[in-house]
Formats: structure tokens, sequence, C-alpha cells
């Protein structure tokens, strides 16, 4: 350990990662539901992207922290862009 950050005890799969953060994604209704206003759930969001990033190996924390990022999006608590209208596959 360089003393720069948090270590896991131990190391962390990827299935493990995967299932964090499919658990996170099916946390927010729950989370939006128990939160008092917008930044009280952007906390609670905060909190576990920072508590995932963490255990995360260097080798997935990009791809780790992209998707925890596109559901903050998703529900507001990030900035980017949300497609809200359809694309069709094909041109009339």
């Amino acid at each position: 350990m360089d003393g720069t950050g948090p270590m896991p005890a131990t190391a962390i799969t990827a299935s493990t990662l995967e299932a964090m953060v499919h658990a996170l994604e099916q946390e927010m209704p729950q989370l939006q539901l128990r939160s008092n206003d917008v930044f009280a759930l952007a906390q609670a969001w905060a909190e576990r992207h920072d508590a995932i990033l963490a255990l995360a190996p260097p080798a997935f924390h990009a791809a780790i922290e992209a998707r925890i990022d596109r559901i903050g999006i998703r529900w507001g608590l990030a900035p980017g862009a949300r497609i809200t209208r359809e694309f069709p596959a094909l041109r009339a």
C-alpha cells in the first residue's frame, strides 16, 4: 500500500462489481423515496458511487465509473445528456 487511498482487503471479481452496480441501479427508486430532497438523494448516490469505486481494481475502474455515472445521469444526479426521444431505425 502506497498511502494514496484505501485498498481492498481482498481481491474483488468482475462479477462481484457487476452485482454491486446492478444492486445500486435496483436500489435507486428506494433511495429516491427515502430521500427528503434531491440533495439527500445525490449524497446517497455519491456515497455508493465512492464505495464501489474504492473496491474496484484499477483494471475495472474506468468501466465501473462510467456505468455508475450513467446511473447518475439517468437519475439527474450527474452531468450528461439524457436521450428523451426516439430515433427511428429506418428513414421513412
